[in-house]
């Protein structure tokens, strides 16, 4: 019998159709990011300056004519290995640098290549916020292992006997130095890591290591002697960015180099222009001018030392260890000062409300010296405290 087509058999009352359960019970990760033009920017570890003159020339050189043709990438991979190795003695070969459209591109290509549902992310606690929604759109489960208090270290015995422990990891990501504890783990521990699973795909998100130098390509490097740098290592994924001290995190560029064939498989569920072509013009600009990174770091961590030297001063909880970011926790309630800070002082930073370990801080990203200071008379001013100490 024919159902009455007055009567509706849809138990769903939403008219689109559904997605897969691991997206419908998904939460995305959002930041806020509106409204925040014409402040301070303090909240999400940008360069707070502004990208090289170079980049912003290279740019406004872009004919109007080229606007209507898609991106082309010749050469943007070889520029890659010569900001990496300017001597051309490493060998890396251009096989081996992927492009995204940032590093969450990179990411998100990761998981929709290696993860699978009921397979296992291993990672740390607390740690960047998008790992967890990449694992769980794949229906992925996760494992996080809690950094170790009072200082945040590294948790490297219990990280070795998560991987030795039942089925291999599906993926291992590292966030090194870690965005937001500053975590910083030796290149040597994390190649060790790596080579304890090599069937673990491992994943060392580099994003800030220009502000301390814990890279693990250098050493690869150098025990490549001129061979390949990933031979002993197939299973190691490094991922690059020129947000955060190049200043073109508006442009959405990011790297992931490692062996051949696994840069190739995550490349291939990712489309062929995801790269616009003023981010490629901006890259290969902004490569070429590392005298301004190199500059704009050094103020950053000259910046850094003065103000943990007024913090320390005057008391003021707080921990900083590696990346261009620092905590601090306020004495009042955390919500209060960042709204403050953000009404009264036109400063913006980064609560960490519900995150383990750091609930009750703030995050406060690191600019340049006159900036820094801009900020600590601030702080002082919502917080009560002697602005001269």
């Amino acid at each position: 019998m024919s159902p009455d087509p007055g009567v509706d058999t849809n138990p769903d009352p939403r008219p689109w159709p559904l997605p897969r359960p691991e997206v419908e019970a998904l939460q995305a990760y959002s930041a806020p990011l509106e409204g925040r033009r014409g402040l301070l920017r303090l909240d999400f570890n940008e360069n707070t300056v502004g990208p090289s003159p170079k980049v912003v020339a290279a740019i406004r050189a872009i004919p109007a004519d080229h606007y209507a043709i898609y991106p082309e990438y010749d050469g943007l991979r070889e520029a890659v290995l010569r900001n990496l190795d300017p001597g051309g003695r490493s060998g890396l070969q251009p096989a081996q640098v992927g492009l995204f459209n940032g590093v969450d591109a990179a990411l998100h290509a990761v998981f929709h290549a290696y993860g699978s549902p009921g397979e296992r992310l291993l990672t740390t606690s607390p740690t960047f916020g998008y790992y967890g929604p990449c694992a769980r759109m794949q229906g992925m489960a996760i494992e996080a292992i809690p950094y170790r208090l009072p200082d945040f270290a590294f948790p490297l015995e219990a990280m070795h006997t998560a991987l030795a422990s039942g089925p291999p990891p599906r993926l291992l990501l590292l966030c090194n130095p870690n965005n937001p504890t500053g975590t910083r783990l030796a290149p040597g521990d994390v190649l060790a890591l790596a080579a304890a699973a090599p069937q673990t795909l491992v994943v060392v998100d580099e994003l800030y290591e220009a502000f301390t130098g814990d890279s693990v390509l250098p050493p690869l490097l150098a025990a490549a002697a001129g061979g390949d740098p990933f031979a002993a290592h197939p299973n190691l994924l490094v991922l690059r960015s020129l947000s955060k001290t190049a200043g073109i995190a508006g442009l959405r560029i990011g790297f992931a180099i490692g062996a051949a064939g696994l840069v190739d498989r995550v490349g291939r569920v990712t489309g062929p222009y995801d790269i616009n072509s003023f981010a490629v013009t901006a890259a290969f600009a902004a490569l070429n001018d590392q005298a301004y990174v190199d500059g704009y770091v050094a103020e950053v961590l000259a910046a850094r030392d003065g103000l943990l030297k007024r913090l320390q001063a005057a008391g003021v909880r707080h921990h900083a260890a590696g990346g261009n970011y620092l905590l601090l926790w306020p004495r009042q309630a955390p919500a209060v000062v960042e709204d403050r800070l953000r009404q009264e002082e036109q400063i913006l930073v980064r609560s960490m409300a519900g995150k383990p370990l750091i609930d009750g801080s703030l995050r406060v990203s690191l600019g340049t010296t006159a900036q820094m200071q801009r900020f600590w008379q601030a702080w002082c001013r919502v917080e009560g405290l002697d602005v001269s100490a």
